[in-house]
């Protein structure tokens, strides 16, 4: 697994997730259950990590919906 974004925004996180998905990109979600040691208030970015195979694909349906990496 690679990463591909890193953001402490959660609609960013599900907008990029539905992209990758309608893509056919397989994507997963680290660091989600980092809200239990900050108490909810999102200063520890989330990560959005996809298949090697597929990082060139899925950072091209980053760039093509103006998504910043945030890397």
């Amino acid at each position: 697994m690679k990463e591909l974004l890193r953001s402490t925004d959660p609609t960013i996180l599900a907008f990029a997730t539905a992209l990758l998905e309608g893509e056919d990109i397989d994507c997963f979600q680290m660091d989600v259950n980092m809200s239990i040691l900050e108490g909810g208030i999102g200063i520890f970015p989330r990560r959005l990590m996809v298949r090697a195979d597929d990082l060139i694909r899925a950072e091209r349906v980053m760039r093509d919906n103006e998504i910043p990496l945030g890397r």
